[in-house]
C-alpha cells in the first residue's frame, strides 16, 4: 500500500463519515478512525499487501468548521482576476521548512509555476505543495500549523 492509497482511505474516512477502518495483512496494520460514524464503532477490515506499521486518526473537520471553508472562497469576489491555489490533500499546513526558517511565500511574494509554496503534513510526511501557476500572492487564507482539508483554498494569486 503506498502514500496515494492511504491518502485516498484518509478521504473515505472523512467524506463518508465512516468511524473507523483497520487495515492488517502480512505484518503490515493501518488504523484511520474518523470522528463521525455511520455504521457504529465496527471496522471495516481491508487487506493490504505491504509490512509497515501505522496508526493515524483522520482529520475530519467539526461542524463549526464547515461553514467558515465554505465562506473561504468569497475573497475571490473581491480579487475578480484571483485564481485560488487548494489543498491536494488532509493535513497540517505550514508556510516555511521549519520554525526558524522563513516563509517559502507571503503577501505580495511573486511565484513561478512549479516554485514551492508551503508544506503540509499528512501522516509524518511532509509534503512540498508547488505552485500551478506563476503570479503574485494576494492573500493566504489559512494560518500556519492549520489543520487543512482536501481542496481547501489556501492562496489567493493573482496571474501574471
Amino acid at each position: 500500500m503506498n502514500t496515494d492509497e492511504i491518502r485516498e482511505l484518509i478521504k473515505l474516512v472523512s467524506k463518508a463519515g465512516i468511524g473507523r477502518v483497520e487495515i492488517e495483512r502480512d505484518g503490515f496494520y493501518i488504523n484511520i478512525e474518523g470522528g463521525m460514524t455511520h455504521n457504529g464503532d465496527q471496522p471495516i477490515y481491508v487487506q493490504a499487501p505491504q509490512n509497515q506499521v501505522m496508526q493515524t486518526p483522520a482529520a475530519v473537520a467539526p461542524q463549526a468548521a464547515i461553514p467558515a471553508a465554505v465562506s473561504a472562497p468569497a475573497p475571490v469576489a473581491e480579487e475578480s482576476n484571483a485564481v485560488v491555489i487548494k489543498s491536494t490533500m488532509i493535513g497540517t499546513f505550514y508556510r516555511s521548512s521549519g520554525p526558524d526558517k522563513d516563509a517559502f511565500v507571503s503577501v505580495g511574494s511573486m511565484i513561478q509555476k512549479g516554485d514551492k509554496i508551503c508544506i503540509i503534513e499528512a501522516m509524518k510526511l511532509f509534503n512540498e505543495i508547488e505552485a500551478e501557476i506563476s503570479g503574485k500572492i494576494v492573500k493566504i487564507l489559512v494560518d500556519d500549523s492549520s489543520p487543512v482539508e482536501y481542496d481547501q483554498p489556501l492562496f489567493l494569486v493573482e496571474p501574471a
